[in-house]
């Protein structure tokens, strides 16, 4: 059975200062603020990115920005995270945002023509390294997958299709009589009474 994927339902960060987080997240990307969770000592946000697609901010006492560290620089030790990378529809809309980050003083790059994309980089208030960039119109990875590495991994020379036979097969799936969901904590979300818009001070 093939897994359709619609997008990235939400990446979760961490902040240590929910308010600076939604003064750049919400008023200067302009990405809507539609959920919030919380209780003493934790708080969950999530931000609209797209129909599809949200960023979230756990908001934990002691979280410190990360050091600063450059989009795509290698570094040694443990490590997962470089950087988000957030499409926009217009080449006009990254020219926007550009603009947008330099007159709030905040640091970001030149343009950059990475061939497929046009990009700019900045960071946001936790030090998370951002990426926009806007798809070029003549060029759709998805579409013509290109491998450019000379020498690719022993897996990536298997082509860019998923390749079967390397896991066990899940075999038949379970009845639907046998999916058993637990209550988790965004289902406060759903009592209309816990939603009420907080007033303007």
């Amino acid at each position: 059975m093939k897994i359709n994927f619609t997008g990235i339902n939400h990446l979760a960060m961490a902040t240590g200062d929910i308010d600076a987080t939604i003064a750049f997240w919400r008023d200067l990307l302009g990405m809507r603020l539609v959920a919030g969770l919380g209780r003493p000592g934790y708080r969950h946000y999530f931000f609209e990115i797209s129909a599809h697609d949200m960023i979230a901010f756990f908001e934990w006492p002691g979280v410190e920005p990360l050091p600063e560290k450059d989009h795509g620089v290698p570094v040694r030790g443990a490590f997962a995270f470089d950087h988000i990378s957030f499409e926009v529809a217009r080449k006009e809309d990254l020219w926007h945002l550009k603009h947008c980050l330099e007159a709030a003083e905040q640091w970001v790059s030149e343009v950059i023509d990475h061939g497929f994309i046009h990009s700019i980089y900045t960071f946001d208030p936790n030090n998370i390294p951002i990426e926009f960039s806007w798809p070029v119109d003549t060029v759709d990875l998805r579409i013509s997958p290109c491998m450019a590495d000379k020498d690719p991994s022993p897996l990536a020379r298997e082509g860019s299709d998923p390749q079967s036979g390397r896991w066990p097969d899940p075999g038949p799936p379970t009845f639907a009589s046998n999916h058993a969901v637990y209550p988790g904590e965004g289902r406060v979300l759903l009592d209309e009474s816990n939603c009420a818009p907080p007033e303007a001070e």
